[in-house]
């Protein structure tokens, strides 16, 4: 506290996922003091690899982060994509050097939990950032004075914190949500992800460099290297129904393999490789409902959890975090106001990534002479113009 009077409210930001994370540093940048609460007392990201295309990437840079991002990651020089019937190469996208030039930045994968270390590290660092662990925030309501005021529990007392503005980044289970009137449940997409790791070296050699993306009856496969290029990522995603009791379990290669009994002997061996595997239920959580009312917003899978058919998840949560904070900046006077119109920015944005991540969920699983005519199209088009069909979304930066 200064001589002059009280210190001034902070943002307050539920969750450190990597959504939460990047927030807290674009708003801290912006020259608010932040308090971030997450309800884990340690954070262990679960999950595995995810894709930052040069969209999230010129987020990272700009946070000074895309170096170390980029050292713990992996660059792909292209997608390849094969067919999940016939092991055949189908087509290839250009990424690496050919998307740095286009867009500026590059194209990484990386293992989700490396992203959010290196994001942590740049969190606790930073002064003015209060990171809470093993605290959750329960409520917020509207004080006498126009601010909000959160109520938090954590292992040892139930408290409260003065905030000008609440920011819910806390995932697509978010209680944050529950304060924005009409919002929208997540729903269960009637699809699942299988995903675990592997030593790259156990890999065959053609699954080492580039990342992969094979295409077959109602599932594909996705694998590309994480790690500095140390282990591989692999997360097989079919249509399937729901039947356990939480949203994420372990599952039995055996079972795995049944699924994916009509597959290529060479994918079967990889998918029986791994140790262990979990399976996911993919969750949505409908971008086109509300994000924000009064002081509160929300951010990243809390506003639009989406299906990995884009593999824009991360990004969308990064961009998110940069858009916020140019529209709070440390003066800012109307904070409703303000996020409103972060909201009518973003939304357009994130419904049409989301929409796409749909769409390539049937294109991706077509069969008979869909797949047949979807393989033709492939065939025939340039590794360099499939790449521009993206330019929409890798050439955006923050305004």
């Amino acid at each position: 506290m200064s001589d002059s009077g009280p210190a001034p409210s902070p943002i307050v930001i539920a969750g450190a996922g990597i959504g939460g994370l990047t927030a807290a540093l674009t708003l801290r940048q912006a020259g608010h003091d932040v308090v971030l609460m997450d309800k884990a007392r340690d954070l262990a990201e679960v999950g595995a690899g995810l894709q930052l295309s040069p969209n999230a990437c010129t987020v990272l840079n700009q946070l000074g982060l895309l170096d170390d991002v980029v050292e713990l990651g992996y660059a792909p020089g292209n997608l390849r994509i094969w067919s999940g019937k016939s092991g055949k190469q189908i087509s290839e996208v250009r990424l690496g050097d050919f998307v740095r030039g286009r867009h500026g930045a590059p194209f990484v994968v990386i293992h989700r939990a490396d992203l959010q270390q290196a994001l942590l590290k740049k969190v606790k660092d930073t002064p003015g950032i209060s990171l809470q662990l093993g605290t959750e925030l329960t409520n917020a309501k509207t004080g006498q004075s126009g601010n909000l005021v959160c109520t938090y529990q954590s292992l040892d007392q139930i408290g409260t914190l003065t905030c000008k503005a609440l920011i819910g980044a806390d995932g697509v289970w978010s209680k944050t949500r529950r304060l924005i009137p009409n919002h929208k449940n997540a729903q269960f997409s009637g699809h699942v992800a299988y995903r675990s790791t592997i030593p790259i070296e156990k890999a065959p050699k053609r699954w080492q460099q580039d990342s992969g993306l094979w295409l077959h009856k109602d599932s594909h496969l996705v694998h590309y290297p994480v790690k500095s290029g140390k282990e591989l990522n692999i997360v097989a995603l079919a249509t399937e129904d729901w039947q356990d009791e939480t949203w994420s379990a372990p599952v039995s290669v055996e079972l795995l393999l049944r699924r994916f009994h009509d597959w290529p002997t060479e994918s079967r061996n990889v998918l029986h490789t791994p140790d262990s595997w979990l399976k996911w239920a993919l969750c949505a959580v409908d971008a086109s409902g509300p994000w924000t009312h009064g002081n509160i917003a929300l951010l990243g899978d809390a506003a639009h959890a989406m299906l990995p058919y884009m593999a824009q998840g991360a990004a969308m949560a990064i961009e998110d975090a940069a858009v916020l904070a140019t529209h709070l900046p440390a003066d800012v006077d109307n904070i409703p106001a303000a996020l409103r119109a972060y909201e009518r920015i973003r939304k357009p944005r994130v419904v049409r990534i989301q929409n796409t991540g749909f769409r390539n969920a049937k294109i991706f699983h077509m069969s008979g002479v869909f797949a047949a005519a979807r393989d033709m199209v492939l065939k025939s088009s340039k590794p360099e113009n499939l790449t521009a069909r993206f330019d929409y979304i890798y050439s955006w930066s923050p305004a």
